[in-house]
């Protein structure tokens, strides 16, 4: 039967993962997440699964993020109801993150239908529902970090800390059949060395493949310092000029990492001055479940938030959680800091907040997050002049600027110093990259490693056995 893993996701892309893995007559699927970037991404997330879904054996998933989970109540949808094995912080971010995707989904097709009610067409159905995000999380089975488990025969797991969001994991697998072994490790997202809230990513030493993300395998993020720098300028010329100032940010991961660091530069950055509203319910949910697991985090922004315990580290937060609390944001015509979702500017109230400050010269708008091709946040950062908003075309006249410092994602460095980890130089199979990222990393990885590369390819099957790239 052998051992095989296809590339079912986040080949040659950065959304989407899904890799299936068979050994013998198991099946193991690592992440399921969604396509994301328009109506593409959304015409791909209906296609039916590459792969038998009543097969399957077991999920593994790297983190809650929902370009790698997203598609799971779509798998529950299409009748899987075996274990998904994550972290338990990993399971108390999904079970927020899964139920937003299906309620926006939820509304999505509702908004559509409308539409195509006038037009004397057929209902669309939303992609899943909440009810099936719901349901999926009974699935969920919880891993601690450096404890090597046997979830099926032939195949055990031993998740690490990426660093990358909290609970996200580095996966081990040691995988048997007939007298074969091998290990394979999946970087899932590699977190970024020195971020403020959490661990830098653990070295594994050894493997027989490593899949490896490569977001950022074509740069180097700027020093964090330079990046605090130039967000402390952002904020004095914006004060200065009397407008407001956008983030769109991840609800998960970046969120959290900038409250913190509002926290932590509440003095220097001239915080007393503003108004800081974090205006999305489900970062404000994802806040809390950060603050349940402070045990994860790295040992100086542990000690600051048992200090906040204390003393609140902004006392000029304000939560907007309902809508109306959030429209009466469009009021303020100055001195507001406004965090809101979607990351990548695709949904979420941020676009509210665009129609309401994108045309006004003294807005500013931080750009804090990798945006992927096809996304409002990737033709904001490219410099588009006007974008459009439910059908209206809007002039930007704000000033973007795009904080690339504060990535969770491990830039060219980062990633080439996680491999350098392993004693055998092990082979490595590129994921979740665009393609030009990728073929740098490769270039890199086979000149200062001589490591045998190959980049991910839509579709594609690998024979574990015998690997030949």
């Amino acid at each position: 039967m052998g051992m095989k893993l296809h590339c079912y996701g986040a080949a040659g892309e950065v959304t989407g993962s899904c890799h299936l893995l068979q050994i013998g007559s198991k099946r193991v699927l690592l992440d399921c997440g969604l396509l994301q970037g328009g109506d593409e991404g959304e015409q791909r997330n209906r296609e039916p699964f590459p792969f038998n879904v009543q097969a399957l054996d077991a999920v593994i998933l790297s983190h809650a993020h929902i370009d790698h989970s997203g598609r799971l109540p779509l798998l529950y949808k299409e009748g899987y109801r075996g274990p998904i094995y994550t972290h338990r912080a990993c399971r108390d971010l999904c079970r927020i993150m899964l139920k937003d995707s299906a309620f926006i989904s939820e509304k999505d097709a509702e908004w559509e239908n409308r539409k195509r009610q006038r037009k004397g067409l057929s209902r669309v159905e939303p992609l899943y529902t909440v009810q099936d995000a719901q349901r999926v999380m009974h699935q969920f089975k919880v891993l601690d970090y450096s404890k090597r488990t046997r979830i099926l025969p032939g195949v055990e797991v031993e998740l690490a800390d990426a660093g990358h969001i909290l609970g996200s994991s580095i996966v081990q697998l040691w995988l048997h059949e007939d007298q074969s072994e091998r290990k394979l490790v999946f970087s899932g997202d590699l977190g970024y060395h020195e971020d403020p809230i959490l661990a830098d990513p653990t070295r594994i030493h050894d493997a027989d493949l490593v899949m490896l993300e490569s977001t950022y395998g074509n740069r180097c993020h700027r020093p964090l310092q330079e990046t605090y720098a130039e967000i402390h300028q952002v904020m004095t010329d914006a004060m200065s000029e009397g407008g407001n100032i956008l983030m769109p940010a991840f609800a998960v991961g970046r969120t959290q990492e900038i409250l913190y660091l509002f926290g932590k530069h509440f003095e220097e950055w001239g915080l007393g001055n503003w108004q800081v509203f974090l205006d999305s319910p489900m970062a404000i949910e994802a806040t809390e479940v950060y603050l349940r697991h402070s045990d994860l985090f790295n040992e100086e922004a542990y000690d600051l938030w048992k200090k906040n315990k204390k003393q609140p580290l902004l006392p000029n937060l304000h939560f907007s959680r309902t809508p109306q609390q959030s429209m009466k944001l469009n009021h303020i015509q100055s001195g507001a800091i406004i965090i809101a979702g979607s990351g990548m500017c695709n949904g979420g109230r941020i676009r509210h907040h665009f129609k309401h400050n994108i045309w006004r010269r003294d807005c500013h708008v931080i750009i804090a997050g990798f945006q992927a091709r096809g996304t409002l946040g990737r033709s904001l950062v490219d410099g588009a002049e006007t974008i459009s908003l439910w059908g209206e075309k809007i002039k930007v006249a704000a000033k973007i600027h795009t904080i690339g410092g504060l990535s969770a994602h491990a830039d060219q460095a980062g990633l080439l110093r996680w491999y350098q980890g392993f004693n055998n130089r092990p082979p490595v199979l590129l994921v979740h990259g665009e393609p030009e990222a990728s073929e740098v990393l490769q270039k890199e990885l086979r000149e200062r490693h001589d490591a045998r590369v190959h980049i991910a390819k839509q579709g594609e099957g690998l024979d574990l056995l015998d690997l030949r790239f």
